[in-house]
Parts: C-alpha cells; structure tokens; sequence
C-alpha cells in the first residue's frame, strides 16, 4: 500500500456503446445496444440509456430486445475500438512507463513511476488532465480512480461512473469499503456472494469483523486469506508494464447449427487464418494448434495437436486444425468453433515446417493421382489410414476437394446478411459514408451521416447495388489537438489546501 494515491485505473464508460454513438450522430442519447443481433447474440455492451430498461453486458439479445425493443442493436466493430483503444493506451504512455492494459477499454498506471504525481493534489491534478486529453482525442468520456493500490483504484473508477472522477486518500480505505456489498471486492462472484450472504455477511464491514479464520472456514484457505486482506484494503500487487499473452485464438458462434461438414472445414480454415494474423501482429509464434467445437446439445470438446516447433505460418496450423477437425464427430450439428495458438515464442522454425508442408502437399498429391483405381466412396479402403475414414466423393460433404463451396440459397442470403450487418460501415459513389440500419428481403437501408455532423438521412438500395460497398470507420475526431509534447505541463505536485477528498472528488 502507498502514502500517496499514485496508481490510476482508466475505464472507459460504455466504450463500444459510447464509439458507436459518437460515430453516429442519429443515436446520440439513445439507448444503443452492442452485440451479436441474432438470435443466440449477447449483449457486449449497453449505453446508458439502455441500461435503464435493465439491459447490461453478457445478457442474451433476444432478452435485451424483450427489455428494450426500441434500442439500436448493432454489431461490434472492432476495428474502430482498436483505433481508439490505441489513442487512449498513447495517452496513458505518456503519463508512466508502467501501463497495463487490461482490455481495450481499461488500463492500470504508476504515476509516480512516471514522474507525474507524488502526492494527492497532483495525482488529482493529472486525472482530470487525462479526461480532457482523452475527450479531446477521442471524443468520448472516461472514469478515473485513484488510489493507494490496485484494488482500490478500480473500485474508485467504478464509483466514479459516468464520466467522473474519484480519489481514495490512503488511510481511509476501511471507512469508505465497510459499507460496501462484499460483490465489490475482486473475485467475489454470485457463488461466492450467495454463501457469504447465508453465512451473515452482506458488507466488507461484515467481512473485516468476521476474521480471517472464519472466512478461511468458509470458502479455503486461499480464498480467505485475500478476501480478509481485500476486507481491510491490503493490496500489494505492482502495475505491470506487459501482461505476457499465454495463447492467442480466435472463435465464431452460428446463428444456424452448421451441418455440412465441407461447410464446417472451410470455417475452420478461415478462422485459422484469423489467428494467424492475430499472431503474427503480437510479433508470436506458437507450438500448439487447438480446435474448439461446441456441438449442438451444447457439448464442448477440445482437440489439440502440438507441432516440432513454433510457427507462424499459415498453412501449418491450418493443416493442424484440420487434422484435429477429422477427430471430432460434427453429425448433430456446430453452433461454434474456435482456433487458437498456445506455446507462444517470439521465434518461428519456418524451413522445418515449409519442408512439412510440402512433404504433406506431396503425400495429398500422390493419393489423388491414385484416386480412380480406388473403390467407390463408403466401401472399405487404404485411404483410413491417412484420414480416419474413407473419402468421398469430390464435391460431397465432408470433401475437403471443394471447400468453401455454397449452398446457393441459404449461403448467398448469409453472405449478404454478413456483408450489411447493422452498424457496419459503407459507402455509395452518390450519398457518400453511411452506416447499415438494417437488411432482409433483398434490400438494405442505409443512414448517411459522419461523426460530428447532424444526423443524417435515410435510404434503402438493393443489395446488389454496384455503387454501395463495405467501407472503413471514419475516426470519431476528424482532427484531434496536439499531444505530443503532453505531459510535459503537468505538475508533479500540488500539495496543501487543493488535495481532494473521495467524497468531493466524485461528481
């Protein structure tokens, strides 16, 4: 614990919610929903003006429509949060060497490891600071905590929320966590909670006065060590400056249980794909392919094949997953799969695998050209022996001879559907850049407006209409102010009258 409040926590308020809002002017202060939109979709994020029909994160969409039926339901752009993700962690680099990300939205930092503030004047003084640089930047608002440790920080920023700031002045944690319900403290969940509350204990305050050994009774020894100490507001954990990834993977759930088998491959290889740029972006490379594949009845499996050494080549763990797909039984139905990379390295054996590729390619070869002295598909063959069972025919389910083929009509809907999903991105040689209210019946209707303007108008085109494609987000700030010099005129310290209490920081 520290004398001073020197580590901020960053939270960013509703963040996928608030980008689309701020990029679309027509949704400004109404409610907006973030998430998958078909009918196994879950909310990733709500405004606050959909919070208050009782739609939050993890909630099914088809729940969400029930509570809130007249809320803009739109699917994520990840694209534009990374942009902006990345516009707030260069602020926050600039505040201290020492950042930890915690996901695009959310970040610890050691000011005083910066040299930005040692007592609670000054570190007050660059959190609100780094709100107005993140407002100007980005358009959109953040919560601030500041604290002694970690654990407190984080409370404060979401005690702080919306758009708010509030500081814990070390030696007055016990004060203001007693009143506090015990699902504040980190890792205390519904389980947990529930057997607290049976036990009598509803408040920190309940916990702190129960004792270390009555909360070790209770919920084990691990647990109950640091649910006492997090009871008195002990926490010693440093920021740290990078969070070493242990895998990287990728995974997509269907709106219609996937039972073509050619089908199913061709996902694989895409998302196989998707995890290799994923890992080639972090500058990895990994050892251990994994495939995942929840079936229809909700069943789970795992299959993973570990390789002679890491790679980031694409073809590899594309041969991997399917390899480990021909193991797993799919008749039933998929309703997701997912690849993913673990045994990560920051080095690759590229010629060890480019010359396994190529013997595989060979063998694949040489068991085509052999293919018409063979027996007909379904009949007893020596083709078990390289895939688990016998080919069929090219062209068939369960062929990897065509993959990616379609079914004319449900795929080609699909694809469309994909193409102009709600929120995304377009443009049209005429109008200009618009976004996707919606699609169906062959058409899609389209506002068009930009970020900073009035909202914008409606019209609805045909699908197929040569002059509307897909386009990319337009930055929520067209020209964002100057920060490259920014901190430089921060003051270190600020201490006396103008040191700022939780209860007159918070707004």
């Amino acid at each position: 614990m520290r004398s001073a409040p020197t580590i901020l926590h960053l939270d960013m308020d509703a963040f996928y919610a608030s980008a689309e809002q701020a990029a679309k002017p027509s949704l400004r202060g109404k409610p907006v929903v973030v998430g998958g939109v078909g009918p196994r979709g879950v909310v990733a994020t709500a405004s606050y003006e959909a919070r208050r029909f009782g739609v939050h994160s993890a909630m099914p969409t088809a729940q969400a429509r029930r509570l809130a039926p007249n809320a803009a339901y739109l699917v994520p752009r990840f694209s534009l949060y990374r942009a902006v993700s990345e516009q707030v962690m260069e602020l926050l680099g600039r505040l201290s060497p020492l950042v930890e990300p915690l996901s695009l939205d959310e970040a610890f930092v050691d000011l005083e490891a910066g040299g930005t503030a040692d007592d609670s004047a000054s570190a007050r003084a660059t959190g609100e600071r780094l709100r107005e640089a993140i407002l100007a930047v980005t358009g959109l608002s953040g919560s601030v905590g500041l604290a002694g440790s970690k654990m407190l920080a984080k409370i404060a920023s979401e005690e702080a929320k919306p758009d708010g700031l509030m500081l814990i002045e070390p030696g007055t944690e016990r004060e203001l966590l007693a009143p506090m319900p015990v699902r504040t403290l980190p890792g205390v969940g519904p389980a947990t909670g529930d057997h607290l509350r049976r036990a009598g204990m509803t408040t920190v305050h309940d916990l702190a006065e129960a004792g270390e050994d009555e909360l070790v009774r209770l919920v084990g020894r691990a647990h109950g060590v640091s649910l006492y100490r997090m009871a008195l507001g002990l926490d010693d954990r440093p920021v740290v400056a990078e969070r070493d990834a242990k895998s990287v993977s990728v995974e997509d759930t269907f709106e219609v249980d996937l039972h073509d088998r050619t089908r199913v491959r061709a996902e694989v290889e895409r998302l196989a794909g998707r995890c290799v740029e994923r890992l080639r972006k972090a500058g990895r490379s990994g050892r251990t392919v994994v495939l995942k594949v929840r079936r229809y009845d909700f069943s789970t499996l795992t299959r993973s094949e570990t390789l002679r050494g890491p790679t980031d080549d694409p073809g590899v763990v594309r041969e991997a997953a399917a390899r480990l797909l021909e193991a797993v039984d799919t008749t039933g139905g998929v309703r997701l799969l997912g690849v993913g990379v673990t045994g990560l390295a920051d080095y690759t054996q590229e010629d060890l695998f480019a010359q396994a590729a190529q013997a595989a390619q060979a063998e694949r070869e040489a068991e085509r050209e052999a293919e018409p002295a063979r027996p007909a598909a379904g009949a007893s063959s020596g083709t078990e022996g390289h895939h688990g069972a016998a080919d069929p025919p090219p062209g068939s389910p369960g062929t990897g001879a065509d993959d990616g083929a379609v079914v004319p009509g449900e795929e080609a809907a699909e694809r469309a559907a994909r193409r102009w999903s709600p929120g995304h991105d377009v443009r049209h040689e005429t109008y200009g850049h618009g976004w996707v209210q919606g699609s169906g019946v062959g058409r899609v209707t389209v506002r068009f407006e930009r970020p900073g303007d009035p909202p914008g108008r409606v019209r609805t085109f045909r699908v197929e209409d040569p002059e509307l494609r897909p386009a990319d987000p337009l930055p929520l700030v067209a020209e964002p102010p100057d920060y490259s010099s920014w901190p430089a005129s921060l003051p270190k310290s600020l201490s006396g009258p103008g040191s700022v209490t939780a209860e007159e920081s918070s707004p």
